[in-house]
């Protein structure tokens, strides 16, 4: 199962890059850019990923985003993660950034985008891996400073796809976004959100009416609305499901206890995601795996589950049709 899980062909539709920012190359890159970690060693720092709710994890996530520095850095960063992608067969990926992460450190937007524009374009040219870059604004910010990030992205449209919504949920409703996401349609951008995840079901709704978001990020939550999780099936709205993260943040206690496969059955279109994987314990692979392990997951159902990342990518039609021939080629 451990062979098949790594060399089915997969998407990814849930990664924050930044969340990829691995403890070896945290400390090359604040060795570069001579930055002083709060850790002495790569042995420590793994030792502060035993956080225990999100917030923790989101200092220690802005900490360690610090490092990036330069292009080179943002570039290296992205470069890192394509290179697991292509030792776990990820064909097709649309990962997240979060610019105010950076440009709140005085970084030039163009410094991020150029950086892991270049990372994605080799992506495609060397390994074969279509992208997506989906630019995330901060919740815990105000809806004005996603406008300026907003209005900063303008010229480098052609490098982003679509835009997102993500870090803490709690008291940081989609609500207090419509505009900015409305603004960002009439750009001709994709629109998608975090909701459901320690926010309630409400949240998802709320990002699928209020925000109109073509995808809803976790979502797990849409699980306690009998009403939510039949218009979710009947609408054909992909989840992009995060296994190993939401043990991790404790939304659910354990994996035997996660609800991704329950949905499945249901029809709601969930998909399998790592989002931020060195933080997390794990790539696209680990997560099929603790799926395997703590739920029991057949070969149909992870099969099911990589064919709706294709087909709830962002991909092109021509391009989405060969990565679903891809898959129906080596599991048939």
């Amino acid at each position: 199962m451990d062979q098949f899980l790594n060399a089915l062909p997969k998407a990814e539709l849930h990664l924050h890059l930044e969340g990829s920012l691995e403890p070896e190359l945290m400390f090359a890159l604040a060795e570069r850019n001579g930055i002083a970690l709060a850790y002495d060693s790569v042995d420590e720092l793994r030792q502060a990923y035993d956080f225990g709710n999100l917030q923790d994890f989101l200092d220690l996530y802005y900490q360690g985003a610090a490092v990036l520095q330069t292009e080179q850095d943002f570039y290296d960063l992205t470069w890192a993660y394509i290179e697991r992608c292509q030792a776990q067969n990820v064909i097709h990926i649309e990962p997240f950034f979060d610019p105010q992460t950076h440009t709140a450190r005085g970084i030039a937007f163009e410094t991020v985008i150029n950086g892991i524009s270049r990372a994605l374009k080799d992506a495609e040219s060397q390994h074969g891996i279509s992208t997506g870059l989906i630019m995330c604004f901060l919740r815990h910010l105000s809806e004005a400073e996603a406008f300026e990030t907003l209005q900063q992205a303008t010229p480098f449209l052609d490098n982003i796809i679509g835009i997102g919504l993500d870090s803490s949920e709690q008291d940081n409703p989609p609500a207090k976004f419509t505009r900015v996401f409305a603004k960002a349609r009439e750009l001709g951008l994709l629109t998608v959100a975090h909701a459901g995840e320690e926010g309630p079901a409400q949240n998802v709704i709320d990002a699928l009416d209020i925000l109109k978001v073509d995808r809803i990020d976790h979502g797990v939550r849409a699980a306690d609305d009998t009403a939510l999780m039949e218009r979710l099936a009947h609408e054909n709205i992909a989840l992009t499901v995060c296994p190993l993260s939401n043990t991790r943040l404790r939304v659910f206690d354990d994996m035997s206890q996660h609800n991704i496969l329950q949905m499945l059955e249901q029809g709601v279109k969930v998909t399998v995601n790592s989002d931020d994987p060195a933080y997390f314990g794990g790539y696209l692979t680990e997560n099929f795996l603790a799926l395997e392990k703590g739920l029991g997951m057949t070969h149909e159902q992870a099969i099911q589950l990589a064919r709706n990342s294709f087909q709830y990518s962002f991909a092109k039609p021509e391009r989405k049709a060969a990565l679903l021939a891809t898959l129906d080629h080596l599991t048939t």
